[in-house]
């Protein structure tokens, strides 16, 4: 929504293991909030330590809206939840609504399909948002793998 806890999150989950395959010249990465409310902001400095604790480097993102053009730009637009998706297909081009997805549908043994906003609450929930989209992330760099690098 605001695109400094859940998507920045896993941007550098996503963009870690990326790295750690060596793919990051084959596949590019980026976050972006659905609203405008901490444009130009860093992560949320709770995600961003509960990244650092495991690994996973937050500090050069920096939070922006999505824009028309990441429609054109990327293959997948992933959401966190259900608002921030209905938000996204009202402003996707009908030609890229494939696009857009539920992120959390890549992992279904999660047993959910929404990430959950941890901005109101403890460190608990940073560290269940951390588990939730590493398990979507390793999913989805299968799925790109299958359907984009061979």
């Amino acid at each position: 929504m605001g695109n400094i806890c859940r998507s920045p999150t896993a941007h550098g989950v996503f963009r870690a293991m990326v790295e750690r395959e060596g793919l990051a010249d084959r596949i590019a990465i980026d976050s972006a909030g659905t609203h405008a409310y901490h444009v130009g902001s860093s992560p949320d400095r709770r995600a961003q330590s509960t990244a650092a604790a495991r690994g996973v480097d937050l500090s050069d993102l920096v939070a922006r809206r999505v824009a028309a053009g990441d429609f054109d730009l990327f293959d997948y637009v992933l959401a966190m939840d259900q608002e921030n998706f209905l938000a996204l297909t009202e402003i996707c081009p009908e030609h890229h609504i494939d696009k857009v997805q539920l992120f959390m549908d890549f992992a279904p043994q999660m047993r959910t399909r929404e990430v959950p906003d941890p901005y109101y609450g403890g460190p608990s929930g940073f560290e269940r948002v951390f588990d939730l989209v590493e398990a979507a992330s390793q999913a989805l760099l299968d799925d790109i793998r299958q359907r984009h690098l061979r």
